[in-house]
């Protein structure tokens, strides 16, 4: 069972060793009896038919329901394949090829140990430095979180602006991947990288030089907030915030600033700061130039933070202005990553604003248009974990729908966001509120107890230890 937990590490949901092996299982895999296995899955591992669902993918609960009772079935190879990568069970037993996730480590492994230490012919330096921080560097790898600085180190030979070039590579790297990975080993690699650029910084560095590595500083000490944000660490966010706004000024660069208040907005909001997170999301827009992705972004946080104080007013402002930042936005200005905007027919943030003015149908409808705008079945998931965007995404309509009294809705909304077992501050603030939400105005009701039981489940495992952006509502 190791080798197939280790494998399957990530997934949502895998069957114990105990009941594949069970008779009942074997047998009813061999004929493909699926309502049979659904039985077993839903009664021996205790899970819900909500999780179940989302394990497979592009399924309901009141199907899985369905399959249970015998009033449908399952059909199509497509389909047998999702049951069969969703819970875990051998392609051998269903009748097909081995699934991708049988592989073992050794075999997926196809790059030459000998050749590691230096960069292939032919092959994009940018990408081979961000491939290089992702992954060890051969048999005596450093711990993780410090391979980007060990790679880092050994460029650090051929001069000054070789490093400058590799942190600017790496700050575009995760830029793009810290929403996508477990918020605490990015932490510690960013910490790693942040040191290598900090001893650079205090070595004698060109004049020339020395304000771009103090940029570089700064978006890495601008990242360690975000990270440290997505892990609750909120004293260490602020530090760190203060350390980029501070390279920020230095430089004279305000984006840089802009995007530290940003974070310290947004952690003011999910504290429920409301009036805090306005006062320090327009503190950002004063100091950030209009038609740029920060002051965009800080305009929306606005938005959202008037809409928790109730200020209708001021939120309807806050859109109509983020609205016009957003069309002068150049046609070149990135649409991914923790340093970006995402584009639509309203401003990010505003199904939450709806919703939190108590305008829950419009909210329902703003959330369906960013999940399926946004967030297409690649883009919903990293490594069997929903992605942040795609989780805080669907808790918002969770709480919406429970707002329009709709308890099936909702809970179902709720499960998508939590099928995976990785949880980070944001959205295990979110989780708690509908939790409340549902407890509140469907007390006794047995979807809000599973919804519960689920929820209890992933608040158990430390945040940030298990795992985008992209379209938020």
């Amino acid at each position: 069972m190791d080798d197939r937990m280790n494998r399957r590490n990530g997934y949502p949901l895998t069957v114990p060793d105990t009941l594949l092996d069970s008779d009942a299982m074997r047998r009813a895999c061999a004929v493909r009896d699926f309502r049979e296995i659904f039985r077993l899955v839903n009664r021996r591992t205790g899970s819900s038919q909500a999780v179940m669902a989302a394990a497979i993918g592009g399924m309901t609960s009141s199907r899985v329901s369905d399959i249970i009772r015998g009033a449908r079935g399952i059909r199509g190879r497509g389909l047998i394949e999702r049951v069969a990568d969703g819970f875990g069970i051998p392609g051998e037993m269903l009748g097909l090829p081995a699934r991708p996730w049988e592989a073992t480590a050794d075999g997926m492994e196809t790059q030459d140990a000998g050749a590691r230490g230096a960069t292939p012919v032919g092959v994009d330096r940018r990408a081979f430095v961000t491939e290089s921080a992702a992954r060890s560097a051969g048999p005596m790898a450093a711990p993780h979180g410090q391979r980007a600085a060990q790679a880092l180190d050994l460029m650090g030979g051929d001069g000054v602006s070789s490093v400058k070039d590799a942190l600017s590579d790496l700050i575009d790297h995760y830029a793009l991947t810290i929403r996508s990975l477990p918020p605490a080993e990015v932490y510690d690699e960013l910490l790693a990288v942040r040191t290598q650029a900090g001893r650079l910084l205090a070595s004698s560095v060109p004049g020339a030089q020395r304000e771009d590595v103090t940029l570089s500083v700064g978006w890495l000490s601008c990242l360690l907030g975000i990270a440290a944000c997505d892990m609750g660490a909120h004293a260490a966010a602020r530090l760190w915030c203060g350390e980029a706004d501070r390279c920020g000024r230095e430089a004279g660069h305000p984006e840089l600033s802009g995007w530290a208040l940003f974070t310290r907005s947004l952690i003011a909001f999910y504290q429920g700061r409301p009036r805090e997170s306005v006062a320090l999301a327009s503190r950002g827009q004063a100091i950030t130039a209009p038609g740029t992705p920060a002051h965009a972004k800080l305009v929306t946080q606005e938005m959202r933070a008037a809409a928790m104080t109730g200020d209708a007013d001021q939120m309807a402002d806050a859109r109509n202005r983020a609205r016009v930042d957003m069309a002068k936005l150049p046609a070149t200005a990135t649409a991914a990553g923790v340093f970006s905007v995402s584009p639509g027919e309203d401003p990010p943030y505003t199904a939450t604003a709806l919703m939190l003015l108590g305008r829950h149908q419009d909210a329902v409808i703003a959330t369906d248009h960013v999940l399926r705008t946004h967030y297409g079945p690649q883009t919903q998931r990293y490594g069997g974990h929903p992605s942040r965007g795609y989780a805080r995404a669907q808790l918002i309509l969770g709480l919406a729908q429970a707002g329009t009294g709709n308890l099936d809705e909702a809970v179902a909304a709720g499960h998508a966001a939590l099928a995976g077992h990785r949880a980070d501050w944001p959205t295990m603030t979110l989780a708690a509120k509908l939790c409340q939400v549902l407890e509140r105005d469907f007390p006794g009701a047995h979807p809000t107890a599973e919804y519960r039981t689920r929820y209890q489940e992933v608040a158990m495992v430390p945040t940030g230890h298990h795992g985008s952006s992209g379209g938020s509502a």
